[in-house]
């Protein structure tokens, strides 16, 4: 199979566990690049938060906001969103269901803010504008809460159809985000716009929201600290993030 495409997520994929890229990664996909292969992120982040990952990779494609942002060579592709009118009941609805003091992040095209100027989750970005979201007046791309209970993530978006919650394995939050914004759709329509089939691109993720794109392309790989649930979907598997699991699959399946 001739791969066209690599798509990489970023956080506990790309990158090791203390957020940085490897030389021998960076040199890896590269080589890639020379070899006429496109590389991109596929991220639940926004353009805010991969910025100094872009100045190291300068990468061919951003999928970003889980698929609601596309770029193909710094060019914007696509876009999905909550319009101003979804976002602020959703932001309405959260309070309802969480509490006021519930802490959100909202990703917009192109800034990112945060409910909270103090006390903020040590387990999320820090970087962020703030807004206390109560008359937020812009669409948004994806809005991120502050809890692990499925029951309060459904109860958010029982009267939404377009809002889908999927749960972060490794902090305790949910990304609510339009059903038609995924990484699978990212995928789907990159294949679409560039005319290249989905099965000559390989992919590599982690966690739940990886699942669909792993399951979306001709190769899927988990990364050897992927949850269970992404190893049980993944055609192949590879090094954890921190043994440089992306450079050392492609180092003997593509550039070998």
């Amino acid at each position: 199979m001739e791969i066209k495409i690599i798509l990489v997520d970023l956080d506990l994929t790309l990158l090791r566990s203390d957020a940085t890229i490897s030389q021998r990664t960076i040199n890896t996909l590269k080589k890639c690049q020379e070899k006429g292969i496109l590389v991109g992120f596929n991220t639940s982040r926004g353009l805010t938060r991969i910025e100094e990952y872009k100045k190291l990779m300068n990468p061919d494609i951003l999928i970003l906001n889980a698929g609601a942002s596309i770029y193909y060579k710094d060019q914007l592709i696509h876009t999905e969103e909550f319009s101003t009118e979804e976002a602020q009941a959703l932001f309405n609805k959260t309070y309802e269901v969480c509490g006021r003091d519930a802490e959100i992040t909202v990703d917009t095209l192109n800034d990112f803010y945060w409910n909270k100027k103090e006390n903020k989750s040590s387990q999320y970005f820090p970087e962020s504008k703030y807004d206390d979201l109560k008359n937020f007046g812009q669409p948004a791309m994806k809005f991120c809460v502050q809890t692990n209970d499925e029951t309060k993530a459904q109860a958010i978006i029982k009267d939404f159809p377009n809002c889908s919650a999927v749960l972060f394995s490794d902090i305790p939050w949910y990304k609510f985000s339009p059903k038609t914004a995924s990484k699978e759709h990212g995928v789907q329509f990159l294949s679409e716009y560039l005319n290249i089939p989905t099965a000559n691109m390989i992919s590599f993720g982690d966690d739940f929201s990886d699942i669909g794109m792993l399951q979306a392309t001709g190769i899927g790989v988990a990364m050897g600290n992927a949850i269970p649930q992404v190893k049980a979907i993944a055609t192949a598997q590879t090094l954890s993030c921190d043994e440089d699991g992306v450079a050392d699959f492609l180092e003997k399946n593509i550039l070998n």
